[in-house]
């Protein structure tokens, strides 16, 4: 036999060997991210089409829906401009106490839900030490949407800070100088010179952040009222359909958050792209 035919057809025959890394990281991400997904999406797939279209458009769900979504989308965009602020400050400019401000920032990661929204309670509610001033001015915060907004702005900041520090801290402070001597005001500046490098990374704190927030549970639970139509969110109504042994129910709106969730970071990772290439 021609050597050469033989060497071909070992070569069609071969197969791919898949390198340690590679392995652990497919087996990892299986095991503790794709089967738990498969397991959800088979679940919610022996659910008749009509009775799954009744669970996840009921008046209930559709409120929670949009009180997740939006409140979420709302802190994450309000946390995109103070984080911004924040993360400017603690990397531009020195004053005291700044270590320790710089490691509360991550507080709301190391601090239990249940134990943030025991806290978020206390002081925003009408006895608490902001809740009474607001109290004053007609305003409530404690046990309303305005309290699920509050939780979210909490435990999704440090995502932005986290997410700016390290491009502020490799940004060259020549760019902006220059930009001031050819005459470009501090709006301008920002605007044409900081912001495009930023802004990849300010939408990645801003999709970690509103993923915090739309997944959050304890202490919402602890600082809203739970009510459906007012300030129920999705993940504590699919607690309560669990409480009830309403499984079917519970699996068809966690499939519904998943969707709706993966939707929206898909589109945030195309903004993310799309700022990279015109950054």
């Amino acid at each position: 036999m021609n050597p050469a035919i033989s060497n071909n057809q070992n070569q069609k025959t071969k197969i791919p060997r898949i390198s340690l890394p590679w392995g652990i990281t497919i087996g990892y991400l299986t095991i503790m991210l794709l089967l738990p997904v498969a397991a959800l999406l088979l679940q919610a797939s022996r659910v008749k089409p009509a009775e799954f279209w009744q669970i996840a458009t009921s008046p209930i769900a559709l409120s929670a829906y949009n009180v997740t979504f939006l409140t979420a989308l709302f802190a994450a965009t309000i946390n995109g401009v103070f984080g911004t602020l924040v993360a400017w400050v603690l990397v531009r400019y020195d004053f005291p106490l700044k270590k320790i401000i710089d490691a509360g920032i991550d507080l709301p990661f190391a601090l239990p839900t249940a134990v943030a929204g025991l806290t978020l309670a206390n002081v925003y509610s009408e006895n608490g030490w902001i809740g009474s001033l607001l109290k004053n001015v007609g305003v409530k915060v404690a046990f309303t949407r305005s309290g699920v907004l509050v939780a979210m702005l909490f435990i999704s900041l440090p995502f932005i800070i986290r997410a700016l520090q390290p491009v502020l801290q490799e940004m060259d402070t020549d760019i902006e100088e220059a930009a001031w001597s050819l005459g470009a005001s501090k709006f301008q500046t920002f605007w044409r010179v900081i912001l495009p490098p930023l802004f990849p990374a300010l939408l990645t704190g801003i999709a970690l952040g509103f993923s915090r927030a739309v997944g959050e549970y304890g202490s919402i639970a602890i600082v809203s009222s739970n009510i459906p139509f007012k300030d129920l969110i999705a993940s504590v109504l699919i607690f309560q359909k669990l409480e009830q042994y309403d499984y079917a129910g519970a699996t068809v709106i966690g499939t519904v958050l998943l969707t709706i969730s993966l939707f929206i970071l898909l589109l945030i990772n195309l903004l993310q792209a799309w700022g990279k290439r015109y950054q």
